[in-house]
């Protein structure tokens, strides 16, 4: 459970102001029909997070613990450092849909803008991290979705009113944490 509740709540901060929530305002805004790019945004983030979670759950059967260890803890640091840096959306993202349909247009659009993104690489790392890759890509999809769907149904207004640089900070500061505990084995120390 413990999988679920943190992928869910990471990816949910992270995801705030970050690209593929300004393209659930961009499609909101050009399209107007919330319940198909709700579909393609879940369906997008399924299969995109889906791979990034075997991709975790395979590089912990390469690697050993003592160096899985290592690459976990600088890649949550890592992590941390990237959800500081404001995100930008290019415009090629949001025009490659125009002959898909609302819900093609979404589910082409959003799986490209993830591939690479900090969570994808967040649900590799949580994926590597967690004994249950399936309860991580659970997580990071709701995570997704309670950070995109408001994004589709209120617009740019509610964007406004959050304070983007707090919440960064706060999703930063939780990968740090994540960084620095998987770093010092505090799950061994604790375990």
């Amino acid at each position: 459970m413990e999988s679920l509740l943190v992928s869910t709540g990471v990816v949910a901060l992270a995801e705030i102001g970050d690209k593929t929530q300004l393209l659930a305002f961009i499609l909101a805004a050009r399209f107007k029909k919330p319940v198909p790019i709700v579909a393609g945004i879940l369906v997008a983030t399924l299969v995109n997070h889906g791979l990034a979670g075997a991709l975790g759950a395979w590089i912990t059967s390469v690697l050993s613990p003592e160096v899985m260890r290592w690459v976990l803890g600088a890649s949550f640091i890592g992590m941390a450092i990237w959800t500081l840096i404001p995100d930008k959306i290019e415009e090629e993202e949001t025009t490659v849909a125009g002959h898909l349909g609302v819900f093609g247009a979404t589910l082409v659009t959003f799986f490209l803008a993830e591939m690479g993104d900090k969570t994808q690489i967040a649900t590799v790392a949580l994926a590597a991290h967690y004994p249950s890759p399936f309860m991580v890509v659970a997580g990071t999809t709701l995570g997704m979705l309670i950070a995109d769907v408001p994004a589709v149904f209120v617009g740019n207004k509610f964007a406004e009113k959050i304070p983007m640089k707090l919440v960064h900070t706060i999703a930063a500061g939780i990968f740090a944490v994540m960084g620095v505990l998987t770093l010092l084995k505090v799950d061994q120390i604790l375990g």
